[in-house]
């Protein structure tokens, strides 16, 4: 599997996006907030199984190049770690994920402390997928 982030795993659907805030789960693993919501996908649909935001607050970092580079360094983790467990254990399953990932710390951090969280964020995600979702509907 190729460790991409394409416009299909992007999640920009208003609809979906206020249906994720509004009825989502949610956890915080620092320095990532994650909100997210599993859904029965079909199998007609093409989009990819799971579609994600990746955001960072404007009220803890009043500038743009803060804030793009925080947004850079953890696509770049997200991207190259989703393909080792999650999309797989998605596809195996049927399922489609909606995901918001936003940064809560209050300063730039290293890339290996971004990659290390992210790491461990995708492990919950997948651990809170099998204990929620596929326990109820299995």
């Amino acid at each position: 599997m190729r460790n991409t982030f394409t416009k299909e795993e992007r999640l920009c659907a208003k609809r979906r996006i206020d249906m994720l805030f509004k009825s989502g789960s949610s956890f915080v693993l620092y320095p990532f907030r994650i909100v997210f919501v599993f859904e029965k996908s079909n199998e007609t649909e093409n989009s990819s199984p799971c579609q994600s935001i990746i955001s960072v607050s404007k009220r803890r970092f009043k500038r743009a190049i803060d804030r793009n580079a925080i947004k850079r360094m953890m696509r770049e983790s997200y991207r190259l770690q989703k393909s080792n467990d999650l999309i797989p254990f998605l596809l195996r399953h049927n399922v489609t994920l909606y995901l918001a990932i936003q940064y809560v710390g209050k300063q730039i951090l290293a890339y290996d402390v971004f990659h290390t969280a992210m790491n461990k964020m995708l492990k919950k995600l997948q651990d809170e997928c099998a204990d929620a979702y596929l326990e109820k509907g299995n």
